[in-house]
């Protein structure tokens, strides 16, 4: 079983000034904070159905979702409620906002889901994240079932496409904050 401290912690340095965070978790001061919330709480949710993959000793980690489990069930979210609003507050607007984006634009045909794929910052450009994104991508080419991701951070385009995976669509949360929604088909 992975270390959920662990994986909250290197997602919370990971997205620190990932694009969605910032729209999110606007208070600068607030946010490391408030992404180790978020982060133990997404791994709280996730621990069934998610699966958490790390590299290079505790210095990258992705969480996927399974087929047909990628949307977060209606009775997680209210059992987890109160958590919700301590870790959004004010923010809670905003990151429905994203969420409901993210569920209206995700493909319907079965696959796996890269929620969150993350490197410690000091390590990353050593190919860990790549490393833990490979290893589900190797089983997931055998089982013969594809991939989706989305990611805001345009810098991540071509990382993505060095692993096969292609935009099939964009949709925008703010004029200054677009997505990319990426698949990948079983290699």
């Amino acid at each position: 079983m992975v270390d959920g401290p662990v994986t909250a912690k290197i997602l919370a340095c990971a997205f620190i000034d990932d694009p969605v965070m910032r729209y999110i978790f606007a208070d600068v001061a607030q946010r490391p904070n408030k992404l180790m919330q978020f982060f133990d709480l997404v791994r709280s949710t996730e621990d069934d159905p998610a699966d958490t993959l790390v590299a290079g000793s505790d210095a990258a980690v992705t969480v996927w979702r399974k087929p047909g489990k990628w949307r977060t069930p209606l009775t997680t979210m209210l059992r987890h409620a109160w958590p919700m609003l301590t870790t959004f507050g004010t923010a809670l607007p905003r990151a429905l906002r994203v969420q409901s984006l993210l569920d209206r634009h995700h493909p319907a045909a079965p696959h796996w889901y890269l929620e969150f794929a993350g490197c410690l910052p000091e390590r990353q450009g050593q190919g860990f994240a790549g490393a833990a994104i490979r290893a589900r991508l190797h089983d997931t080419d055998l089982a013969g079932v594809p991939t989706a991701l989305e990611t805001a951070n345009p810098a991540n385009l071509p990382i993505y496409g060095g692993l096969g995976y292609v935009v099939t669509g964009t949709f925008s949360v703010t004029p200054d904050l677009q997505f990319w929604s990426m698949w990948r088909p079983a290699a």
